[in-house]
């Protein structure tokens, strides 16, 4: 199945306008991105007077758990999270694959036609039939832009307020998944949108304290822990870290305070992908992949995107994300061998 856009902004506008009460919701563990996703729609959408059931699934990151006023999110840590009984749309923001979304698949697949989806995503499976998909944007709230606009929904108060505004969640999803952009989305159209929202009154400052210097005090402790786990693979290329249960219990840490530790060996000159693989189970390990864009423009890179999709998992090109059932130890050799099989093909290709 192509995974591509099936229904124009004015389309997909009409149904959100249409619907009485809706359901926003993103991937299970919802990060930066899929957090300013849903709350972006949601006001835009509740400043029509619409009424919104606006949830987030799994672990969320304390840095960004604070960005949602009260009562602005469901938070559903376990279990099912589906929709009321008189729910006459449901919107899927930041994914379109199946094993993102367990805390409300088997609604989602019994009401497929109430489904629609916004995503930036390369892969995806048949969850919105009608959905917009713009692998080009660095985020989903990039491509919610364009949504939100067709609504004609101003992105912040006649007054600049910095917080709690259709801006500052809209800033959080595209500077989050680029890296504060420095990675390679961040191009000429995403700064022209960041000035836009800067004219808003969003508080970049405030924002990055919030999310990047917010830090449990277990978190370097945790670090620590997985850097004195670090090995190096296929040539010095690939930087991989193990995080066992254990490292989280002794830290007093969680998977909340995973954010960005991936990236750490991302500094080493010769390494070109960072993985972080994390016992969830004993059979279960959380695989998290890391890329650095090219050396030079259009020059070779690790599609990580690639790699994950090995694994039944998926996301960027350079960002992307995978569960095995396995050991700590045979999911290690599992990736390992992908990542040579790749590189492998790769020099072969080149």
């Amino acid at each position: 199945m192509d995974y591509v856009t099936t229904v124009t902004h004015a389309e997909l506008v009409a149904r959100l306008r249409a619907a009485k009460r809706l359901f926003i919701t993103t991937h299970f563990k919802p990060d930066g991105d899929a957090m300013g996703s849903v709350l972006a729609l949601a006001r835009a959408l509740r400043s029509l007077g619409s009424t919104v059931d606006a949830v987030l699934a799994g672990p969320v990151d304390r840095s960004i758990r604070g960005l949602a006023l009260d009562g602005e999110i469901r938070f559903v840590d376990h279990g099912l999270a589906t929709p009321a009984a008189d729910c006459d749309l449901a919107v899927v923001l930041d994914t379109g694959a199946w094993s993102q979304l367990e805390h409300c698949r088997d609604w989602l697949k019994e009401h497929a036609l109430m489904v629609v989806g916004v995503d930036h995503h390369a892969r995806g499976d048949l969850v919105a039939p009608m959905r917009i998909v713009d692998r080009n944007c660095a985020s989903c709230t990039q491509v919610l832009v364009a949504v939100i606009d067709e609504l004609g929904v101003p992105f912040g108060p006649s007054a600049r307020v910095a917080r709690n505004t259709i801006a500052e969640a809209l800033f959080v999803g595209l500077a989050t998944d680029t890296g504060w952009f420095r990675f390679s989305g961040a191009d000429d159209r995403v700064f022209q949108l960041v000035a836009r929202l800067l004219t808003c009154g969003v508080d970049k400052d405030g924002i990055y304290r919030m999310i990047e210097q917010g830090d449990a005090p277990g978190r370097p402790l945790l670090t620590g822990r997985a850097l004195n786990s670090l090995t190096y693979a296929c040539g010095g290329r690939v930087a991989i870290m193990r995080l066992m249960r254990t490292d989280f219990a002794e830290t007093g840490t969680g998977v909340n305070d995973l954010a960005g530790l991936v990236n750490e060996p991302m500094s080493v000159r010769e390494v070109d992908m960072s993985v972080l693989l994390v016992e969830s189970d004993p059979k279960l390990v959380k695989v998290s992949f890391r890329s650095k864009p090219p050396a030079v423009p259009n020059g070779p890179f690790v599609d990580v995107n690639h790699l994950a999709a090995n694994f039944d998992g998926g996301g960027h090109v350079h960002a992307a994300g995978a569960r095995i059932e396995a050991s700590m130890d045979d999911a290690a050799h599992m990736v390992i061998e992908a990542c040579a099989a790749y590189l492998e093909d790769a020099g072969s290709a080149g």
